[in-house]
């Protein structure tokens, strides 16, 4: 279960989510979608050397969705995008302080998905 302090970071990222826009200049992208419950994002990556300049997003979905987005998007910018390969499903879990068997993971995992697209793109 999550707690209130999870939960509040959740909104804050929801209501407020870092690097949501869509970049003026990019080199890689990618779109997602969860059929499910309609949730849609697009992420938006500016790759220079290897290391991610600069990233945002586009999304239309649920709180959880759009909050690990956005928590994923600052902890992505800067580094190596071999380091961003590395990321397991589990640590977005973690950010966002759910677990596994959480009935909601496929919206909780919509973001490092679409980032590993875009990566792949």
């Amino acid at each position: 279960m999550t707690s209130s302090l999870y939960k509040e970071n959740i909104l804050d990222h929801y209501k407020n989510p870092r690097n949501f826009k869509r970049l003026e200049s990019f080199n890689k992208k990618a779109f997602l979608d969860n059929v499910t419950c309609g949730d849609e994002m697009e992420v938006f990556l500016k790759i220079e050397n290897e290391i991610i300049q600069n990233i945002s997003f586009e999304a239309r979905g649920c709180a959880i969705s759009i909050a690990a987005m956005s928590m994923l998007s600052e902890k992505v910018k800067g580094i190596k995008t071999s380091e961003v390969t590395k990321i397991a499903d589990d640590e977005v879990l973690k950010m966002l302080g759910m677990e596994k068997k959480t009935p909601r993971i496929k919206c909780a995992l919509l973001s490092i998905q679409t980032l590993r697209k875009a990566l792949s793109s």
